[in-house]
């Protein structure tokens, strides 16, 4: 090989080499940023570690609103064989109510409620998220579907 070729050869393993270590750290850099959506079977089943961070989906229990004073309200969130409570401060959604499909952002407590610090509404009474409908489907293991999604 001569030495024209030995410095080519060194020079694209370098630029490849570079290339990798880039897109190792920026893949490293991004995987923080990921937040799962479970809904509340896959919350028990996953035994999930108190200040786990990710996205709660499923509807909100009838008769599960408990105002708390001020901003602060605690709901239930079931995927309608399980149920996770759900503690938020802030202003809910308009579209916020029981019976309707909400996907709650936030991070489990010690005691084991999910404190959320985003929760939001479906928009009308016929779409439930993809995501969410699918982690009920795979909850209640029949296949059949609760809604459309779109």
């Amino acid at each position: 090989m001569s030495p024209k070729q030995k410095r080519r050869l060194l020079a694209i393993s370098l630029i490849v080499l570079g290339a990798g270590t880039a897109t190792a750290l920026a893949l490293y850099a991004l995987s923080g940023n990921v937040s799962y959506l479970y809904s509340p079977t896959a919350v028990r089943d996953e035994g999930l570690e108190p200040g786990a961070r990710f996205r709660l989906g499923g509807v909100v229990l009838e008769e599960s609103i408990q105002r708390q004073g001020g901003l602060k309200v605690g709901f239930t969130v079931t995927d309608r064989v399980n149920e996770h409570a759900v503690f938020y401060e802030g202003i809910l959604p308009d579209l916020f109510r029981e019976g309707q499909s909400v996907i709650a952002h936030g991070r489990l407590r010690e005691d084991g409620v999910f404190e959320a610090d985003k929760v939001l509404a479906k928009h009308d009474e016929t779409y439930m998220p993809k995501e969410v409908m699918d982690a009920m489907e795979r909850a209640r293991g029949d296949g059949a579907s609760p809604a459309k999604a779109y």
